[in-house]
């Protein structure tokens, strides 16, 4: 929820190194929010792939 996708989405960022390892509080798993700050920094930004007018090609 932290970073807006889904469960299966961050699994997959994790497993693609997008999203760093857990730290361990016993046997739960925690994200640290400042290392999820600094992932989510590092995702482009939607502008710097093409324009915000993309989506209207498929329309």
């Amino acid at each position: 929820m932290y970073l807006g996708v889904s469960p299966s989405k961050f699994d997959q960022m994790r497993q693609d190194g997008r999203v760093g390892p857990a730290k361990l509080i016993d046997s739960r798993k925690v994200w640290d929010v400042r290392a999820l700050d600094l992932a989510f920094d590092a995702l482009p930004d939607e502008h710097s792939e093409g324009t915000a007018e993309d989506w209207k090609v498929a329309v």
